[in-house]
């Protein structure tokens, strides 16, 4: 069987890679998407999340990724997504993250339903779910039987959970779904969940998902992905917008440089942690 690391192929199945090759894991989640303020006011989508930790979980319930090699002295660049704003327009998305050639979607939100995760489903009608992306998030929850009062939307859909489908009759938004732990730091930390929906004529409750998503009508967290919460009430236009994302990178060889001021953890057992809060880039 054999194995290619950028462009190197071996038919050994034992060998060592390239000395020239360094082998990095990574954490890396998009922005979240911004909840809706329309007559009902969905959750935002939480932005996507992928990982090739070994033994981790990827968003939408997917396995680790395969391992991923730099070349030193080959700059790879990180990018940091915002979050969606909350609203209506095609900002209400958030925006994609980046480390070299992965690439986390942006939360669904606003007039863009499908994202990392998906956007809650309207009560206005039979609101179905919006999609997340395969293997970096859960769908939005749904709207069923749609009411002619108090409409409730779907909660959004978080990197670790759908978010939750509501009766579209009742007066009670969906919660967002939850997002996903991670442990690339040394500390576990969970990211990427779902913005909490609302109601059309009485006050929302639907909740953030754990990771970040923000409670109806309020931010998703910085620097998790989450969620933004849907507008609070047609009498409360409050709506709110998504987090941003984050990078994380380690490897136990240390970079030879990086640029964005990214935060240096050494010694996180064999490792040497990179968290990107803003944009950069590193290099080996």
């Amino acid at each position: 069987m054999s194995r290619s690391y950028l462009g190197y192929v071996s038919s050994q199945t034992t060998d060592l890679y390239p000395s020239n090759l360094v082998e990095v894991e990574y954490v890396v989640v998009a922005g979240g998407g911004g909840g809706q303020s329309s007559t009902q006011g969905n959750g935002g989508g939480a932005g996507g999340f992928r990982t090739n930790v070994t033994g981790a979980t990827s968003g939408g319930g997917a396995s680790a990724e395969a391992k991923y090699y730099a070349l030193k002295g080959t700059a790879y660049t990180v990018t940091v997504g915002g979050g969606g704003t909350g609203g209506n327009s095609t900002s209400g998305q958030g925006s994609h993250s980046f480390f070299g050639s992965i690439i986390s979607v942006g939360g669904g939100g606003g007039n863009i339903g499908r994202g990392g995760s998906g956007l809650g489903g309207n009560g206005s009608s039979t609101g179905a779910a919006n999609s997340g992306i395969t293997g970096q998030g859960y769908d939005g929850g749904s709207a069923s039987s749609a009411g002619s009062g108090n409409e409730a939307c779907g909660g959004g859909g978080g990197a670790g959970a759908a978010g939750q489908s509501v009766n579209a009759a009742t007066s009670t938004g969906g919660n967002g779904g939850a997002g996903v732990s991670s442990s690339i730091n040394g500390s576990a930390t969970t990211r990427g969940g779902g913005g909490g929906s609302g109601a059309r004529f009485v006050t929302g409750t639907g909740t953030g998902g754990t990771g970040g998503g923000g409670n109806v009508g309020s931010n998703g967290s910085t620097n998790t992905g989450g969620g933004g919460g849907g507008r609070i009430s047609a009498a409360n236009a409050t709506v709110g917008s998504g987090g941003s994302g984050i990078v994380i990178v380690r490897s136990t060889t240390p970079a030879a440089s990086t640029t964005g001021s990214p935060t240096v953890t050494p010694n996180v057992g064999a490792y040497t942690v990179y968290t990107f809060t803003g944009n950069g880039s590193i290099t080996w």
